[in-house]
């Protein structure tokens, strides 16, 4: 008798983990959570993050070329300018992230608002090489972990109940528009509430049945727009945004949001 394959199923799940805390209950305990960070600054400070980064041991970052999009009069503690601008992502596990960014902070020194802002997204899945990488933290002193290998049998020992998490104070929505159309892109997302954005260079690619379904046609050279928003706003910029610049415009505009976690401005001063 052939013997059975393995199922795509089991073949996926060696690629492929889901981080704890959006995890099924069969995944294993000892795999780190992570958080992706981004950092968005002036293009000339790039250098003292990766300096930093090189300091700490940061085990990926990656760098993409951006252009500020908001007014002079807008320009605050976001540090979104009309200027080049440094877009910087790492992933990192959540006990040493205020560690991490402390010590960008430190090392920018900016005494001014404007000075940049840094934001964090928590992870659900990611490749099993690159989590193995992570080695778990200890428990911090003072957790409310229960270790049942260590204290006996605590089948009768009250668990600690779980924490309902909070709601994101912030949400960074990010568009994928045609060549061209950030600029228009964001006076509307103005109106509509945002304080500025970030604009990225990106290449567009699209499969022939998205295109035929959608009745579009995708250029090769699109903008990427970055906006980080506060909750309360986030769905009057998507509304406006995507009546003025979505699929039947000009721009062609693709939307969505992802919940943001924690947001600090890189200036000393705050």
């Amino acid at each position: 008798m052939a013997k059975e394959g393995k199922s795509p199923e089991t073949l996926f799940s060696k690629l492929l983990s889901r981080l704890p805390g959006s995890a099924p209950e069969t995944t294993k305990p000892d795999l780190p959570k992570l958080k992706m960070i981004f950092f968005i600054v002036d293009w000339n400070r790039l250098k003292i993050i990766s300096d930093v980064f090189e300091k700490k041991k940061v085990n990926f970052h990656f760098i993409s070329k951006g252009r500020g999009t908001a007014s002079s009069e807008v320009l605050d503690l976001l540090g979104i300018g009309a200027s080049d601008k440094a877009v910087v992502i790492c992933l990192e596990q959540p006990a040493l992230v205020p560690i991490l960014l402390q010590a960008v902070r430190e090392n920018l020194n900016f005494r001014s608002p404007g000075a940049g802002i840094t934001f964090t997204i928590p992870l659900s899945a990611i490749n099993n090489p690159i989590l193995r990488v992570f080695k778990q933290p200890e428990t911090p002193a003072g957790s409310d972990h229960i270790d049942d290998t260590t204290t006996g049998n605590n089948s009768n020992r009250k668990r600690p109940e779980r924490r309902r998490p909070k709601e994101p104070s912030h949400n960074l929505v990010l568009s994928v528009l045609n060549r061209g159309c950030s600029d228009d892109f964001m006076n509307t997302a103005r109106k509509a509430g945002a304080t500025g954005g970030t604009v990225i260079n990106a290449r567009g690619q699209a499969h022939e049945g998205a295109v035929k379904f959608f009745g579009i046609s995708v250029q090769e050279e699109r903008e990427l727009v970055i906006i980080l928003t506060s909750r309360d706003k986030r769905e009057s910029i998507m509304r406006a945004v995507c009546e003025a610049h979505g699929l039947n415009s000009k721009a062609q505009g693709i939307v969505f949001s992802l919940p943001v976690d924690g947001v600090m401005s890189l200036s000393s001063l705050q």
